[in-house]
């Protein structure tokens, strides 16, 4: 199984935009980071979000490159301060390869949980609009298989 954990792109000031849906930046470095997933032939069969304005069009984006199976989902548990342990569980609970687009410090604590057993402690340096790839090995231990953030996508 691949789980992809993307953190949502670069989002405007909430002085400028209370709901704080992404900058032009953003929006270009998630296309980016989507187009380069769909030519890296990422196959996922949903991606979750966490509601949030900029997570849901980091999502949406992720979706209109990818094209999951089952579509792209509001979720819960994903907001910045949630519990990681409760999406581990799930993702333990599941075979199909699916894709998270949620926020800091819920992703890097999700990722320290699953690649080290460790919630407080940072094993990957995410970045705005950046992508993820762990892969659970047939022991059910995680591994980072690789990581692409927009600055390095040509």
């Amino acid at each position: 199984m691949y789980l992809y954990l993307v953190q949502h792109g670069e989002a405007k000031k909430e002085d400028e935009d209370p709901a704080r849906g992404l900058t032009a930046k953003g929006i270009e470095d998630v296309r980016k980071t989507a187009s380069f997933a769909a030519k890296a032939r990422v196959k996922v069969n949903r991606i979750l979000h966490s509601g949030k304005t900029r997570a849901e069009q980091t999502a949406n984006i992720f979706g209109e490159a990818l094209k999951p199976k089952e579509g792209v989902i509001v979720s819960g548990d994903l907001a910045p301060m949630d519990d990681p342990a409760v999406w581990a569980k799930r993702i333990a609970e599941t075979s199909e390869d699916t894709m998270l687009v949620g926020h800091l410090p819920f992703m890097a604590k999700l990722a320290g949980l699953l690649l080290c057993r460790i919630v407080e402690m940072t094993f990957v340096d995410f970045k705005m609009g950046g992508i993820v790839c762990l892969k659970r090995l047939d022991d059910g231990r995680w591994m980072l298989e690789w990581m692409a953030v927009p600055e390095l996508i040509a």
